[in-house]
């Protein structure tokens, strides 16, 4: 490296790149910051927040005198500091302030922020790197599914002990609402965050994301938000459901302002992650990858980016409008002065449908991703998968009232909306076309992802059919309101996405970590958790067709039998995703170590070595075929490697 007076260079891959002087240690300040001193900063500020705003403003009893006000606002004084507390202690603010004052990132500096040389210390501070970033959105994401998990059970055992009550009603609704958004937020983020990150850049042919500290900054801002929306359950919780409609809403406890925040914080996280994941897609792929040569999956997550950005700010706006409600005494939302629940209903839902295939076709992309590796054939007409993905997207922002047809608003619209809801229809049905052409007259090699995707068809298919009941005006006044609507979405949202995303993790997890996923252990995570979810779920059609409404704590005896099978089979599920968690963690820290790429597959996240190194690819790679030309003769086609073989039998009988 050469040193001018104000200018230095550095090498790098060959080329004399100018740098900035380096003042101190690589890192600078960052070498202090970690997940750690973001506690410390979040619970410090959160606690000072808090008693200052208890001191300072006049309690509701009489203004004049000074004393501790309301719990609503103390509760958001400490909201807000644990968020800037936490953000600052882990260092999402040192960038923008280093160039405020004139000292930019040096090489050094961003190659430390990579996590450079840190081992396992990286995982728990601000790091840039893609591969660091998708690890810690998988074990993150993992723990919020495993909140919501946690709250299914409570509630499925609630329901199941018909001759008793365990909880009050009030603590039941916040069960229920806490649970629903928690899975939500799990699921959208369970294979955009751990595999779009980690995966994407690769599989493109790139060295990194477009911008490495917004990929952190989406990471560190999702964990800030957690705490919130758990918080929330000590503080009345949320009472009416995760759709959380006014005027109910505007009745809710305190703890409504941690949904609000967890929701606006948790919308820019998204916005951030689907701005880096948009430019990386369509900036940074290889020479030669044009789109007729881009894989599926990668379509998959700009389709869910796409579908993100645009939707998820309307359901910020919501909570925007109804924070300004309850704290400003503003009336958006309150008819008695001139606001408009109408108004609520329609910001939420035109978030709330395009987020089911935002969860839905990164799930579907995953499974159509490793069906040719598994397969060995190409896909089974990729421009027609690429049409139903793009049809989806299309027509993912023109079906959102079909949620409202009870609600009485516009009623004339009712029937263009339930046209635009089954037109939807036909582009997810490509996919699954195209899943089930690319089964037909293939050799499938059955392997536990692929496993996971026979699971992900299945639950789709059922889904799909069970939603155009709904999509239709006159079924949907019967089904309104029913368990028959809580199996159609679980079934949507769980059975296709949370097992797509089982699949991704098997088929992924040697690259990812280095050793292969047991598959032994892993298959009877799978299995079971199938097996209990069509228990519960199917059980809950039944119960729906009788007419047992949802969210209600006591119901007649007619619907006891189909809530104990409902109780057992969730019971059963539970029990499939600890087997499969326990394959994660023993395979992450044990498991067999696997070659570079032990599935023979011919994209690019696979032809690096594993680990990957920094920089993934020391030479950037040039793309000259599709991803899925398997039927071209191979050597390595005909016979994989004997050694990995051997790893995968070690593997699967571990």
């Amino acid at each position: 490296m050469s040193v001018d007076a104000a200018v230095e260079t550095k090498t790098v891959f060959g080329s004399e790149v100018p740098q900035p002087p380096q003042h101190g240690a690589a890192g600078g300040v960052m070498r202090r910051l970690n997940f750690g001193t973001g506690l410390v900063g979040g619970i410090g500020l959160a606690t000072i927040a808090g008693w200052i705003t208890a001191i300072i403003t006049p309690s509701s009893a009489s203004s004049d005198t000074f004393a501790p006000m309301e719990p609503t606002y103390v509760y958001l004084a400490v909201l807000l500091g644990w968020f800037i507390g936490f953000m600052l202690g882990m260092g999402a603010f040192v960038g923008p302030l280093r160039w405020v004052v004139g000292r930019d990132i040096t090489h050094s500096d961003a190659e430390y922020m990579a996590g450079k040389d840190l081992g396992r210390k990286r995982y728990w501070k601000y790091t840039t790197d893609h591969k660091v970033v998708g690890i810690q959105y998988l074990i993150v994401a993992m723990l919020v599914l495993g909140f919501a998990g946690l709250l299914a059970m409570l509630i499925r055992t609630e329901l199941g002990m018909t001759w008793t009550s365990l909880f009050t009603p009030s603590f039941y609704n916040s069960m229920i609402g806490t649970h629903g958004i928690a899975m939500i937020i799990g699921m959208i983020v369970i294979i955009s965050g751990p595999l779009g990150n980690f995966i994407v850049p690769m599989m493109i042919g790139a060295r990194d994301m477009a911008f490495p500290r917004l990929n952190a900054l989406s990471l560190w801002l999702f964990v800030s938000a957690v705490p919130m929306l758990v918080s929330s359950m000590f503080m009345g919780g949320i009472q009416d459901g995760w759709s959380v409609y006014y005027p109910l809403a505007a009745q809710a406890p305190p703890g409504m302002l941690g949904y609000q925040l967890t929701i606006i914080v948790f919308a820019v996280s998204t916005a951030v992650a689907s701005v880096n994941l948009m430019t990386t897609i369509l900036t940074m792929r290889a020479k030669g990858m044009t789109w007729s040569r881009t894989p599926i999956f990668v379509y998959g997550i700009f389709a869910a980016s796409v579908m993100g950005l645009y939707a998820f700010p309307f359901f910020q706006y919501a909570q925007i409008l109804g924070l300004s409600d309850r704290v400003f005494n503003t009336s958006f939302f309150d008819p008695l002065n001139g606001g408009s629940v109408w108004l609520y209903e329609n910001l939420f839902w035109l978030l709330g449908h395009p987020e089911v295939y935002v969860i839905l076709i990164p799930s579907m992309a995953v499974a159509l991703e490793l069906m040719p590796v598994f397969l060995r054939k190409p896909l089974f007409s990729f421009n027609f998968a690429v049409a139903g993905i793009v049809g989806v997207v299309a027509l993912s922002g023109l079906v959102w009232a079909h949620h409202m047809y009870m609600t009485g608003w516009a009623p004339a619209a009712n029937y263009p909306f339930m046209l635009s809801t089954e037109l939807i229809s036909i582009p997810v049905g490509f996919l699954v076309l195209v899943a089930i052409g690319t089964f037909w007259r293939g050799t499938a090699w059955t392997r536990l992802p692929l496993m996971a995707v026979y699971a992900v068809v299945f639950n789709k298919m059922i889904g799909g059919v069970t939603g155009v009941y709904l999509s239709d005006v006159p079924a949907d006044q019967y089904f309104h309101g029913s368990m028959f609507v809580v199996a159609h979405f679980h079934y949507m949202l769980m059975g296709a996405g949370l097992f797509g995303a089982m699949a991704g993790i098997a088929f992924f997890f040697p690259k990812m970590t280095g050793r292969f996923l047991d598959e032994r252990i892993g298959s009877i995570g799978l299995w079971t958790a199938f097996i209990g979810f069509q228990i519960t779920f199917m059980s809950m059609f039944v119960a729906g067709l009788q007419g047992q409404p949802r969210r209600v704590l006591n119901f007649d005896d007619q619907f006891n039998l189909s809530n104990w099978i409902s109780t057992i089979g969730a019971y059963v599920i539970g029990i499939g995703m600890l087997i499969f968690l326990s394959a994660i963690i023993t395979s992450w820290r044990s498991g067999v170590l696997a070659s570079s790429n032990p599935w023979g597959s011919k994209s690019l996240e696979w032809q690096t070595a594993t680990p990957v190194p920094l920089e993934n690819f020391p030479v950037l790679p040039v793309v000259t075929e599709r991803p899925y030309d398997y039927g071209v003769p191979d050597p390595y086609e005909a016979e994989l490697d004997s050694t990995d073989q051997d790893l995968m039998e070690k593997a699967g009988t571990k």
